[in-house]
């Protein structure tokens, strides 16, 4: 369940809801939260003193907090010049990334600027964001600490510099064409056009949502303003080892997001499952067990691993069409069926096409690959008939 209120900003007025602020602002900050109540009152004082006087503005904070944050804005928002919004989730759906695409929902500004609640992003940069946008007919401006007059100076520490540039390089490895032009598609501080933005087809995980508006809504027009990574005003980082595993999944995510990427991803991830699948075979085997029975016994090993990484890597934003013990027992049904189709093929290939013995189980090996793939994408994985199947119209947030 999502609260919200807005605060309008002068003190004693009664507070109204989102829709009745008359005039939408040049431009709306949004500000994710979580756990960030000493740094409220410096963030809103360095906004009020550098965004107002050069171009309207509205402060829209979605926070998953559970200290006392939303009471915090409330109260710090009364000196305000400009209406602040807080957008309170019970449930941080998707996490960091999640919570500003809550945020560009609620915005009534064609520009979003979204930056941290930390005071590590300048506000004093958000007209220029704005403007440089403007000028430059973009749709997307980001912040960058990797260009010239940008610096990564607040980033503490040996071990979180060599973590955010290792991500940075991988993302921009693996994204080179959607991330051209992005120096720095880790920076958490960037202006978005709204009706660059499409909420159907956003799928955010983590921190991340930078790489996700790019990748997947692919704004027109990209350019970048360089900015100094100020050190945290207070508390601690919310970095940790699950966010960057998160960021993986994110990741994988977004890479396997075509179909051939997927199938591609499909075959690496059974390739890796002969790992499971023998190691279970050499110890049931060393246990005294005749091979056959053993045989069928190690692939059920690799199998489960297959659907682990299947799961979580290529269909994670597909698992809510079916219960968990469906998708296993059809998941089961088609992986056990390729070894039962392989053998039928083999010798269809061999007596009726005349193939050898080895190019006709190369053949059967691909075919039942495909076969597995697409029954796994289809039985297991795509949404039953009459349940949410239709395909939504596309819409601006």
């Amino acid at each position: 369940m999502t609260h919200e209120y807005t605060v309008p900003g002068e003190l004693g007025e009664p507070v109204v809801e989102t829709a009745e602020v008359a005039e939408p602002g040049a431009v709306t900050i949004v500000v994710p939260t979580f756990n960030e109540s000493a740094n409220i009152r410096q963030l809103l004082r360095q906004i009020t003193e550098s965004v107002p006087s050069r171009l309207p503005c509205e402060v829209v904070f979605v926070d998953d907090s559970t200290d006392d944050t939303p009471q915090v804005i409330h109260e710090a928002a009364k000196d305000c010049p400009f209406p602040v919004t807080v957008l309170h989730r019970d449930e941080p759906v998707g996490g960091l990334g999640g919570a500003v695409v809550e945020g560009m929902k609620a915005a009534t500004s064609e520009w979003i600027v979204v930056m941290d609640g930390d005071c590590q992003h300048p506000p004093s940069l958000v007209p220029e964001l704005v403007a440089t946008g403007e000028r430059s007919n973009a749709g997307l401006v980001v912040a960058s600490r990797y260009i010239k007059g940008g610096s990564r100076a607040g980033l503490a520490g040996s071990y979180r510099v060599a973590v955010s540039r290792g991500a940075t390089w991988l993302t921009k490895a693996l994204f080179p064409r959607r991330l051209h032009g992005i120096s720095d598609p880790m920076s958490g501080f960037f202006a978005i056009r709204r009706s660059a933005v499409t909420a159907e087809v956003l799928q955010p995980l983590g921190y991340k949502i930078l790489l996700e508006l790019a990748v997947r809504s692919r704004p027109r027009g990209v350019t970048e303003i360089p900015f100094v990574f100020q050190d945290r005003f207070a508390g601690e980082s919310k970095s940790s080892a699950q966010e960057g595993l998160r960021f993986l999944r994110h990741l994988a995510g977004l890479r396997t997001a075509s179909p051939v990427a997927r199938m591609v991803g499909f075959g690496l991830i059974g390739v890796t499952g002969f790992v499971p699948n023998l190691l279970a075979l050499w110890m049931l085997t060393r246990a005294g067990l005749h091979y056959v029975p053993a045989e069928i016994i190690a692939n059920q090993f690799g199998v489960a691993w297959n659907f682990l990484l299947i799961e979580h890597l290529l269909f994670r934003d597909r698992r809510r069409h079916r219960r968990l013990w469906d998708r296993i027992g059809r998941f089961g049904l088609l992986a056990n069926a390729d070894l039962v189709l392989r053998i039928p093929l083999i010798a269809l290939f061999v007596h009726r096409l005349g193939m050898g013995a080895l190019s006709a189980t190369a053949l059967a090996l691909v075919t039942t690959f495909v076969l597995r793939f697409v029954g796994t994408e289809a039985l297991v994985y795509l949404p039953r008939r009459g349940r949410g199947s239709g395909t939504a119209a596309r819409r601006a947030v």
